[in-house]
């Protein structure tokens, strides 16, 4: 007589998964949005020799590291594999080697269970961290600013899985400035906590660095490669040997708080202009540099006066993580499955994602 199967549990969680970049992450999540578990290898040590993400050595990581990230996350929330519903795995933006992992060991946990798999873009999932965070308070239409090491981008939100890019870097992300910063200044990696901690101690006015964008009303684009290059001349002037080395003590610490200073005015001046533009009274935030104590401060000045709802998730949800990828949930509830012929998407969000693979963000239409 053959046994009866055993029966799910009753939340049926949807396992998501993140490799677009540097961390290896999986979460266990449930179609009310609880979190049941969320596990992040990181990779930080292995790339800080070379002070920056080295894409070949990140996807080899990711393959030694996915599974027991998975299986991990599977232990924590205290479920088999066999209760899970579906699976979400971020298809783009990102390295095409690390995504290529996270997908391929979705699609093998999909298969060998027949349930659903859906993709979902890494740069929406970071704005979607917000309704895990608050909930029902946050509201559509609103404006979206995402800005990690990969990406610093406005977005004029109207729902989870529609979002139109108002604009954003035209060359560096914020978070990469703040690794060569870092690097210049003779600090750690990642760059963007050493930069702060080294700022706590500074002058943000000591050092007259440029914004350049800021001023300019006509577009919502952001630009911090001039930044990192006044930077860079005030380190090491024109004509000076290569072997110079860092600054040390308060000369460093003033550096490191007018650069800051100078990183989070520009995105501050691109995010008012974006309010004003779309009429929004709300701005969500999203990304690992929104980790960031100055620009979170900043940003809730901003909402006080101009009378804004400013919605950050807490630290651990702005860094890459897996937990995020509920939003893998909104493209379930509406009956969308990609099947095993699911594919990424790398390069960054400035490039208009693949329409066949929702959810989509939309370029402008001007």
């Amino acid at each position: 007589m053959r046994s009866s199967p055993e029966p799910k549990v009753p939340y049926m969680p949807l396992l998501a998964i993140e490799t677009t970049c540097d961390e290896t992450a999986a979460a266990v999540i449930t179609r009310s949005r609880e979190v049941l578990s969320s596990v992040v290898a990181s990779q930080e040590q292995l790339h800080a020799r070379w002070r920056g993400v080295v894409p070949e050595l990140a996807s080899r990581a990711h393959v030694e590291r996915i599974i027991p990230v998975i299986d991990e996350a599977v232990s924590r929330a205290g479920i088999s594999k066999r209760d899970l519903e579906a699976v979400a795995v971020a298809v783009r933006p990102g390295l095409v080697g690390s995504l290529l992992v996270g997908l391929s060991a979705g699609k093998a946990i999909a298969a060998a269970l027949r349930i659903p798999i859906v993709g979902y873009d890494h740069v929406l999932a970071h704005l979607y961290a917000c309704r895990l965070a608050h909930g029902d308070a946050l509201t559509y239409p609103c404006v979206g600013l995402v800005a990690s090491g990969g990406h610093t981008s406005l977005f004029h939100v109207r729902a989870a899985l529609d979002a139109e890019r108002l604009g954003g870097t035209i060359d560096d992300a914020a978070g990469e400035a703040f690794d060569k910063a870092a690097s210049l200044l003779g600090l750690g990696y990642p760059g963007g906590p050493e930069i702060e901690r080294a700022a706590a101690g500074g002058n943000a006015k000591a050092h007259r660095l440029p914004r350049p964008l800021a001023n300019d009303r006509n577009r919502l684009d952001m630009s911090f490669s001039g930044l990192k290059t006044a930077l860079r001349y005030l380190v090491r002037p024109p004509g000076a040997p290569d072997d110079v080395p860092p600054p040390q003590g308060q000369k460093r610490a003033d550096l490191a708080a007018s650069f800051q200073q100078a990183v989070v005015d520009s995105i501050l001046a691109k995010v008012e202009l974006a309010v004003e533009r779309t009429g929004c009274r709300s701005v969500i935030v999203g990304g690992g540099v929104a980790a960031n104590t100055l620009l979170r401060e900043s940003l809730e000045a901003l909402g006080c006066r101009r009378r804004l709802q400013i919605l950050i998730p807490p630290r651990v949800l702005c860094t890459d993580n897996a937990a995020m990828g509920a939003i893998g949930w909104e493209r379930l509830e509406r009956g969308d499955d990609d099947g095993l012929g699911l594919d990424v998407t790398p390069g960054t969000d400035r490039r208009r994602p693949d329409a066949s693979h929702r959810p989509e963000v939309r370029s402008p239409k001007n």
